[in-house]
């Protein structure tokens, strides 16, 4: 399935099950009730910002957006993967694990051309994120402090303030990313 149908109906399927309007979901989200129609129709190809707004507003997790299958087994083929292209193409995200409620985690893997960056909203509450570099040098800002990463370094953060990514070395940047969502009760 494209991802951008995925998008569509995931968002709308949420809305309908929190029993809201496209003016309350706006209201929640921050995102424009136009905008909101607009992706639940398939005609918006939303920027992973605009998903973050969507996935914090709704109080769900980023890949319950974008989630393609709930087969108990999956393999992703890289081939098949619809990437999130966010800095002219500079910042790409490669879903690959979904967020389900027996697994508190969905994880990316994310290239980073030289000289590009993300800036990430915050994630629900209580967020971890786990990164591990492969490839290249990077910059990470969270909580107002800031991690230089090298291929095979790994950092673990609170991710539920605003945080970014910048490459910051002269070749591009892979980064495996893991998102842990605290336990909700």
């Amino acid at each position: 399935m494209n991802i951008n149908i995925a998008v569509s109906q995931n968002i709308k399927q949420i809305r309908e099950q929190k029993k809201l309007t496209l003016d309350a979901a706006a209201s929640v989200t921050g995102v424009s009730r136009s905008m909101l129609a607009q992706i639940e129709k398939g005609d918006a190809n939303p920027t992973i910002s605009v998903l973050w707004k969507i996935a914090n507003g709704y109080k769900v997790s980023f890949t319950s957006l974008i989630e393609q299958s709930t087969d108990p087994a999956t393999i992703i083929r890289f081939d098949e993967v619809q990437p999130i292209i966010e800095d002219a193409g500079r910042y790409i995200n490669y879903p690959a694990f979904v967020f389900d409620d027996r697994r508190l985690f969905e994880t990316y893997r994310i290239a980073i051309a030289p000289g590009g960056s993300l800036q990430a909203e915050p994630h629900l509450a209580g967020t971890e994120e786990y990164i591990t570099m492969f490839a290249g040098s990077v910059i990470i800002e969270a909580a107002d402090k800031e991690f230089c990463l090298d291929e095979g370094d790994s950092i673990r953060f609170m991710a539920d303030v605003p945080h970014s990514y910048r490459n910051v070395g002269e070749k591009e940047c892979l980064i495996s990313m893991l998102l842990y969502y605290m336990k909700r009760v």
